[in-house]
C-alpha cells in the first residue's frame, strides 16, 4: 500500500562511525523473586548493523520485555554487553543512560504518550524541550518532521482531534526529531485498526528505505513480515535469528500461511541456542 503524503528523507546512517547500531555481548538479565533467581535473558548475542530494520518476537515468558528495557536503556544487565555505536551502555551512570535515551533512542509506544493540552508539532518538540533545545529553527526542523510523516497541514491540532494513525504518525516524528542512532518501536500497531497498521508499517518501512534503522517488538507473524529480519526468543534463549523472505512484498491481505513461513524457525535450529522443540504429540 502506497502512503501519500511521506516525503523523502536521507538519515545520517553513519552517526556511530562503526557501521553497527547496537550489538548485544552475552547479554544476561537475572531478577530475584522470592529468594528465586529468575534468569529472564541467558546469554543473548546479536548485532543491529546501521540501516537494518528487526523485530523482536516471542510468547509471553520469553524475555523481550527485559531485552526491551536493556535496549531501552531503562534498566541494566546482570551480565554481558550492550553496545549503541562505539560505546558500551552496560555499565554507565543513570545521568549517562538519561543522555542515551534522549539523545540515541527514538520510542515509539503502543499507547501513543502524546500530551494532550500540546498541539502536534509541540508534541514532536517535547525531546527538544528536556534538552533545552528549542528555538526558531528547532521548530521549523518539527514541522520538517510532521511533514515527513504526512501530518504537515495538521500542526495546530491536538491529540483528540487526530486519528489512531494520526498520533502514531505523530509520534513516530517526535522519536526522529533528535535523528537517532535508531528507533526502537514497542507493539506501534497493537492500538490500530488493520488498515490503519498497514499505513503504519509501510511509514516505518520508507523510513528505513531512507537509512533509519528500526528494531521493532511484536508478538504478532503479521507484522514482523513487514522487517527485513526476525528474531525469536524463548525462555530468555535466542531461538533463531534469521531474514525476512517476505520484505518488500508482503501486505495483510496476504495469507496467514505467508506469515508463518516468514517467521517460523528452521526445520534444524542450532543446537547451541538451548532450545529444544516439543516432542510431536503423534497428531
Amino acid at each position: 500500500m502506497n502512503d501519500p503524503g511521506f516525503a523523502t528523507a536521507n538519515f545520517n546512517s553513519s552517526a556511530s562511525g562503526n557501521n553497527v547500531a547496537l550489538k548485544l555481548e552475552d547479554l544476561q538479565k537475572d531478577y530475584f523473586l522470592k529468594g528465586e533467581t529468575v534468569h529472564a535473558l541467558n546469554g543473548v548475542s546479536f548485532e543491529v548493523p546501521e540501516g537494518d530494520f528487526v523485530s523482536i518476537m516471542g510468547p509471553s515468558g520469553s524475555g523481550k520485555s527485559t531485552l526491551l528495557n536493556l535496549v531501552g536503556c531503562l534498566d541494566r544487565p546482570t551480565g554481558g554487553r550492550l553496545y549503541m555505536g562505539p560505546d558500551d551502555v552496560s555499565q554507565m551512570s543513570d545521568n549517562e543512560l538519561s543522555n542515551i535515551r534522549a539523545t540515541r533512542i527514538g520510542f515509539v509506544f503502543q499507547s501513543f504518550n502524546l500530551i494532550p493540552q500540546l498541539t502536534l508539532v509541540e508534541n514532536i518538540e517535547v525531546p527538544l524541550y528536556y534538552q533545552g533545545r528549542l528555538s526558531r529553527s528547532a521548530r521549523k526542523h518539527c514541522e520538517e518532521m510532521a511533514d515527513l510523516v504526512g501530518l504537515g497541514d495538521r500542526l495546530s491540532h491536538r491529540p483528540a482531534q487526530l486519528s489512531g494513525g494520526q498520533q502514531q504518525r505523530a509520534a513516530i516524528a517526535r522519536s526522529l526529531v533528535n535523528d537517532p542512532f535508531f528507533v526502537l518501536a514497542d507493539e506501534p500497531t497493537g492500538n490500530l485498526d488493520t488498515k490503519t497498521t498497514e499505513e503504519i508499517l509501510n511509514l516505518f518501512m520508507k523510513l528505513n528505505e531512507a537509512g533509519k534503522t528500526i528494531v521493532m517488538v511484536t508478538h504478532e507473524d503479521e507484522v514482523a513480515a513487514f522487517t527485513k529480519r526476525v528474531i525469536r526468543l524463548r525462555d530468555g534463549l535466542m531461538e533463531f535469528d534469521r531474514g525476512n523472505e517476505t520484505y518488500g512484498h508482503y501486505s495483510l491481505g496476504s495469507s496467514a500461511e505467508e506469515a508463518l513461513k516468514a517467521n517460523a524457525p528452521a526445520t534444524n535450529p542450532p543446537e547451541n541456542l538451548g532450545w529444544t522443540p516439543p516432542p510431536s504429540d503423534g497428531l
